[in-house]
């Protein structure tokens, strides 16, 4: 059973998403044992009060330095005893401390197709208007691991959504979240808990 910590910036959706697999059983190899915020009025942290999991809030505006930042995320992580780390609509970028003592553990849901939109800059509604200003047709999720390049880790999965006619950022992202990202992200951390994915340079392959 491996201790999941989730870093999450709002709503948490993609947080609820993660518990609700976890209560049908879908995430048997895996326990959820914290919650960091980047905001103190992020709504996910009562969604893992509500779950009987333990969070905090370390911003990035409480410190001075991104190194002093890392520093305290990296202390929260090993104090809760994190092996997998999930970032689930986490909007600050971690620094090289965190990344290099969670290599290939770190796992990020991305709202667009890598590698279309995204990036830095590429967040939230920005992917959406971004896609629905370019006039692609499909658009969609992934699921990859954290590297120091922004979105640039390996892929471990990805789905597509249709664009629809009179869509606006809105109305995509809502669609892109229930037809993947809430599909694809828990189907990521069980296959990862249980050993089910091996990485290789770029390749993720499936055992």
């Amino acid at each position: 059973m491996l201790k999941i910590a989730v870093l999450v910036s709002g709503g948490g959706t993609n947080l609820q998403a993660l518990l609700d697999a976890k209560a049908r059983g879908e995430i048997p190899h895996g326990e959820f044992v914290h919650v960091i915020a980047s905001r103190p009025d992020a709504y996910a942290l009562t969604r893992a009060a509500n779950a009987g999991i333990s969070g905090e809030v370390i911003s990035r505006k409480s410190f001075a330095t991104l190194e002093e930042y890392d520093a305290a995320i990296l202390q929260a992580l090993r104090a809760c005893g994190a092996q997998i780390v999930v970032l689930a609509g986490f909007l600050s970028i971690l620094g090289p401390t965190v990344i290099e003592a969670y290599r290939d553990r770190i796992i990020n849901i991305h709202p667009a197709l890598i590698p279309s939109f995204c990036g830095k800059g590429y967040y939230g509604l920005h992917v959406h208007e971004a896609a629905l200003a370019r006039g692609v047709k499909v658009t969609g999720a992934t699921v990859h691991l954290v590297n120091e390049i922004p979105d640039g880790g390996p892929i471990l999965s990805q789905k597509a959504v249709l664009v629809e006619e009179g869509d606006t950022p809105e109305t995509l992202q809502r669609r892109v979240m229930e037809q993947a990202e809430w599909i694809l992200l828990p189907q990521a951390v069980s296959d990862f808990c249980a050993g089910r994915l091996s990485v290789h340079g770029a390749w993720v392959s499936r055992k």
